[in-house]
């Protein structure tokens, strides 16, 4: 049995190619039921995100399946072999493996370390699983992807640095004025980062946010998605006296904010520190105003060299993720070695006899009493007894005939007799997703 995956993100395609291979109708699972039977795997999960469509399959033949989900692929979404084949990755064993543990982890991502992915792997496995389209060993790929993920989650830092700008600004404005829970929040204009950098800041304070614009009647519309207030831009004066965090992204040419404009506000406020993020080019707000005394002004540039900065931290971080699914991809590799029949026969035969060896050791008092005849005899006739009770659970693994059956049933007998080094892992182990 080996692991596939066919498919496409970021990295190998332009958006022009992912666009066309998404996989709409996959919201209940039956996309890859279809694959399945369509390609003669035996199990297949499909993620189709924004930045990647790819199938992640388990088959008995590998160079068949791989050439039938290619050829499904296509099918599905209408296109031709030429269209898309030299933009897929075709990988297989511990290099898929290895694939599928990286993009849980967000090692694999456009941003690395961005939460999501994590999630939207969880709800493609679970469609699949809901149709039965998955088996024991996409079961058990996908558990161990959750629980590498939690463990480059817990044990590195690859998610905790801002790498957005948006995101950046907000912990700037922390780390300059401590808790904002009590901060107000002043938006002026209403470009696309200002505005998510408003609704991050929504978040951390608790007074509505005061919005303004040029058109009062856009600056109405955002305050109400904000659950905020808005006011004329003829007023934005007071406004700036009663902010704590002002974020502006005008289409002004000329900047709206200047020296004198803040040294008024200033006065008037007691010069309480204030925070400003200008995310306009041209700029709002005039760079002199950053020498005023208690006025802390960041720029677009400013921010995204703090963005950069952190990027870096997050690929360091990210080597040590690297070190982790590295592990796990070699357990599992182990695990996969353990589902021929073979390794499950001897590691019950082991278990059996050193638990009849226990036994004896444990009455060897009663036992040393004994001829040698009938010391022997105890031997032989607790062999036989193990020997009998393990006939038919060896022998029907070793007659069953289909090798997908067989996979069920040697995950079963590993779990059933609790074999060291083989049994399925518990829920925890696995990194089981709670059901929300």
């Amino acid at each position: 049995m080996e692991i596939l995956v066919v498919g496409l993100n970021h990295s190998t395609a332009p958006v022009a190619i992912r666009e066309k291979i998404t996989f709409p109708e996959e919201t209940d699972g039956h996309v890859s039921l279809s694959v399945v039977h369509a390609s003669g795997v035996e199990e297949a999960v499909i993620l189709s995100t924004c930045n990647r469509g790819e199938v992640i399959a388990a088959t008995e033949e590998p160079d068949r399946g791989m050439d039938a989900l290619v050829e499904t692929i296509g099918r599905i979404h209408n296109l031709s072999h030429e269209d898309f084949f030299d933009y897929l990755y075709l990988l297989r064993g511990p290099e898929a493996v290895r694939h599928v543990f990286r993009v849980a982890s967000s090692l694999d991502s456009m941003v690395l370390g961005e939460p999501q992915i994590l999630g939207q792997v969880k709800d493609g496995y679970r469609r699949a699983a809901k149709v039965n389209a998955t088996g024991p060993i996409l079961n058990r790929l996908l558990h161990r992807a959750f629980f590498t993920a939690k463990r480059v989650r817990n044990e590195t830092g690859v998610g905790k640095a801002a790498v957005s700008v948006a995101y950046v600004a907000v912990e700037l404005a922390k780390k300059i004025l401590g808790d904002l829970h009590k901060k107000q929040v002043l938006l002026i204009g209403a470009g696309e980062m200002a505005e998510l950098a408003a609704r991050h800041l929504a978040t951390q304070v608790e007074r509505p946010i005061v919005v303004t614009n040029r058109t009062y009647e856009n600056a109405c519309t955002l305050a109400g998605e904000l659950r905020g207030s808005a006011v004329r831009m003829e007023e934005v004066q007071g406004a700036l006296i009663d902010a704590d965090v002002v974020i502006t992204s005008t289409a002004s040419c000329d900047p709206i904010i200047n020296r004198p404009l803040m040294k008024t506000v200033l006065a008037k406020r007691r010069y309480r520190p204030v925070f400003l993020i200008d995310i306009a080019i041209p700029r709002d707000v005039d760079p002199a105003v950053n020498d005023i005394d208690s006025v802390y002004l960041f720029n677009i540039d400013d921010l995204q060299s703090v963005v950069e900065e952190n990027i870096g931290e997050r690929k360091q971080e990210a080597l040590r993720g690297e070190n982790i699914v590295n592990e796990e991809v070699l357990k599992f590799m182990r695990w996969m070695e353990t589902l021929e029949a073979t390794p499950t026969i001897i590691a019950l035969k082991e278990k059996l006899e050193q638990i009849r060896e226990g036994e004896l050791n444990r009455l060897n008092g009663k036992l040393s009493r004994l001829g040698d005849d009938e010391r022997e005899a105890v031997e032989m006739l607790t062999r036989s007894i193990i020997n009998k009770i393990a006939h038919d659970p060896i022998a029907f693994l070793k007659r069953t005939e289909s090798r997908s059956r067989r996979n069920v049933y040697l995950d079963i007998a590993q779990r059933l007799f609790g074999l060291d080094g083989l049994s399925t892992p518990s829920r925890e182990e696995k990194g089981e997703p709670a059901e929300e």
